[in-house]
């Protein structure tokens, strides 16, 4: 995948200390990756790069929110999300990205490219459960919905007339399912 060049970041010319980044997250760098769960995307993403004399910290942080279907009625909502992530960059002989928040790159590297970064903490961010707000509240009016509701299995409602039945009984009819 060809690297997008405004998430490029060249370090070399980079005072020691911290420095801060603005990005702003569309549809389009998602059709880039071409993953396609999201409907809109509109994810502001603030990074810090402190420069030290040996390492690179990057913290970044998102906040926004994607627009996704609903998982029970495939409405979409948007689903606000937000996520953390630091990053050291070490200078070594080779490139190395086994770790999670450790990349070691070549010594004489110039410049990181932070998309892959971005891209994976969008995605996680997203809860694998996806539920339309409106259904927690019971504001959402959906078909689907509705539909749900009927077919639903309805509880055993307790039968009034109890007879003169010893109690420790009781606790076995709990145990039938076929009726």
């Amino acid at each position: 995948m060809k690297p997008l060049k405004e998430f490029t970041i060249p370090f070399v010319g980079l005072k020691l200390g911290k420095h801060h980044f603005d990005f702003k997250i569309e549809q389009a760098f998602f059709e880039h990756f071409e993953y396609d769960d999201f409907n809109d995307v509109n994810v502001t993403v603030d990074l810090v790069l402190e420069k030290k004399t040996t390492l690179l910290e990057l913290h970044f942080k998102i906040s926004g929110w994607v627009n996704v279907n609903c998982d029970l009625t495939n409405e979409p909502y948007n689903q606000p999300i937000e996520n953390e992530f630091t990053l050291v960059v070490k200078f070594g002989d080779e490139y190395n990205d086994e770790y999670t928040d450790i990349l070691i790159v070549p010594h004489g590297t110039f410049e990181i490219n932070i998309q892959q970064y971005i891209y994976e903490m969008i995605v996680l961010a997203v809860p694998l459960k996806r539920t339309h707000p409106g259904i927690e509240d019971g504001t959402l009016d959906s078909d689907i919905l509705k539909r749900l509701e009927e077919l639903s299995p309805k509880l055993n409602e307790k039968k009034d007339n109890d007879e003169d039945i010893d109690p420790r009984w009781n606790t076995l009819k709990d145990l039938l399912t076929d009726k």
